[in-house]
């Protein structure tokens, strides 16, 4: 999706809009975020836009970045939509055998129900998002028809720089199957917005809701953009993380994307996707936060207009 309004200031790295009552401030974030990514080993894709969409920073507005376990925020979009239009049920009843639970991936419904269960659609929901668990992801993916079905949803929204194609037990059985899942920065902060505002109806009232609720709680991923946050700062947010690949010691994942509020009744959208690193996640997870510290900053100190 190429839809963000961006003007280029700066031709190698990050484009930020022209249309900004403060724009030297706006060019001093720029400038800030560069130096926080050019003293770590990682390629860093950031996304940040005010409450409006109208101020914006974009950097590597075109490479695709591996989604890992963001993609259960989308997921959680398709699952919702299914529910509204009463092809799923929230409170439907899903029985999960031992069998499906002797799993390498990582899953809390694993660690605490080893000998199986049952749990309801929106349980999966909860784990899956807030708690990032694999197999309630992969459950939720069975339920909707699978990763091409998620797909073809954005796609008929007119969202195109994504690309689903992959369960985690798919994708987490090759390295490289992780980089066919994946996202623009812009295009996650887009849909971040699009829902956050719910534009276009995506979910009934209940359904943006319960995600919205969902976001809220999410538990991994603290030391990422909540890290230097103040306290008690609200964020609905979704965590990725791809592991080190043994062989080269390369980190291809550390991401978080959300909604942060401000004290003053407004927000902004943020994403964050760090690849390619050779530094280690909670190193990649400090990035990650610095950012977010350093936007939080900026929309402090620039109300709106």
């Amino acid at each position: 999706m190429r839809n963000i309004l961006v003007a280029l200031i700066f031709p190698i790295l990050f484009f930020v809009s022209p249309n900004h009552s403060a724009g030297q401030s706006l060019e001093a974030l720029k400038h800030a975020i560069k130096e926080i990514t050019k003293k770590y080993q990682a390629k860093v894709g950031v996304a940040i836009h005010n409450d409006q969409f109208t101020d914006s920073l974009v950097n590597f507005p075109e490479t695709p970045f591996p989604l890992q376990s963001v993609y259960k925020f989308h997921l959680g979009i398709v699952v919702f939509n299914q529910v509204d239009l009463g092809k799923l049920k929230l409170d439907e009843v899903i029985v999960i055998p031992k069998e499906k639970l002797n799993s390498d991936l990582y899953s809390p419904i694993k660690d605490q129900f080893p000998n199986g269960t049952s749990l309801t659609i929106a349980q999966l929901i909860q784990y899956s998002i807030a708690e990032s668990d694999n197999i309630a992801c992969d459950l939720l993916f069975d339920l909707v028809g699978g990763p091409l079905v998620a797909q073809q949803y954005f796609e008929q929204l007119g969202y195109r720089d994504l690309n689903i194609k992959y369960t985690e037990e798919v994708q987490q059985a090759q390295w490289d199957l992780q980089f066919e899942n994946w996202t623009t920065v812009g295009s996650c902060n887009r849909i971040l917005h699009d829902y956050y505002l719910n534009k276009n109806q995506l979910l009934s009232p209940a359904s943006h809701q319960f995600l919205w609720e969902v976001m809220k709680s999410t538990i991994t991923g603290k030391n990422r953009l909540k890290g230097m946050l103040p306290k008690n700062t609200t964020v609905a947010h979704k965590t990725g993380y791809s592991g080190k690949n043994k062989a080269t010691g390369i980190i291809a994942a550390v991401n978080d994307v959300g909604i942060v509020m401000l004290p003053n009744n407004r927000h902004f959208y943020i994403s964050v996707f760090v690849t390619d690193s050779k530094e280690d996640e909670p190193t990649n997870a400090k990035i990650i936060a610095e950012i977010a510290k350093t936007a939080y900053a900026y929309f402090q100190k620039f109300p709106k207009k």
